[in-house]
C-alpha cells in the first residue's frame, strides 16, 4: 500500500477549492528522480529547488577539482547526490507545494493513485457535506491510534498517573 499527502490549492476567487487541482504525493523513492534529477525537476516546475541542484552541483565539482580528486571519487559523490534527490523527491515536492500556498489536508493509504483519490475525495465531500466520517473509519483513510486501556501492563505508565 502506497501512501500520499494530499496538497489543496490556494483558492482562486471560488467560494470552494476546485478538486481537479489537488495534488497527491506519493511517499517513497522516486525512480525519476534518481536517473534524471534536472529534468525531474524540470517536469514538476521545481525551479528553487533546481537552482538550490545547480549550485549544490556547482560547489561539488569546484572542491573536487580544486582538491584534485580521481574521477572515481567525483562519479561517487555524483551517485550519492543523485541517491540522496531520489530519496528526498516527495519532501522536494512537498517544499514546492508549500512555498506555492498548498495547503497540507491529508494523508490517505490506497493501492494506487485512482484508490487513493476516491479514498480521500469520498471522506471529504462527506465532511465537507455534514455527515461525517461513518462509524468505524477516519476521515483520508488515516490511521486511527487504539486508546489506551486502563488495566495496560508494561514498563511505560499511563500520562498524569502516578509512579
Amino acid at each position: 500500500m502506497a501512501v500520499y499527502t494530499v496538497h489543496e490549492p490556494p483558492l482562486r476567487g471560488a467560494a470552494a477549492p476546485d478538486p481537479e487541482r489537488f495534488v497527491f504525493v506519493r511517499d517513497g523513492f522516486s525512480f525519476g528522480a534518481l536517473l534524471l534529477g534536472p529534468i525531474w525537476m524540470l517536469w514538476h516546475r521545481m525551479w528553487v529547488v533546481l537552482l538550490g541542484y545547480a549550485l549544490v552541483v556547482a560547489v561539488l565539482g569546484w572542491v573536487l577539482r580544486a582538491t584534485h580528486a580521481p574521477i572515481a571519487v567525483a562519479l561517487l559523490v555524483d551517485a550519492v547526490l543523485a541517491l540522496l534527490i531520489g530519496f528526498e523527491a516527495p519532501t522536494l515536492r512537498r517544499f514546492t507545494l508549500a512555498r506555492r500556498r498548498f495547503a497540507n489536508v491529508g494523508v490517505v493509504v490506497g493501492d494506487d493513485l485512482e484508490l487513493a483519490e476516491r479514498r480521500f475525495f469520498d471522506a471529504w465531500i462527506r465532511r465537507r457535506s455534514g455527515e461525517g466520517a461513518p462509524r468505524g473509519e477516519t476521515p483520508a483513510g488515516s490511521v486511527r491510534m487504539p486508546q489506551p486501556r486502563a488495566d495496560v501492563l508494561g514498563l511505560f505508565p499511563e500520562p498524569g498517573a502516578t509512579p
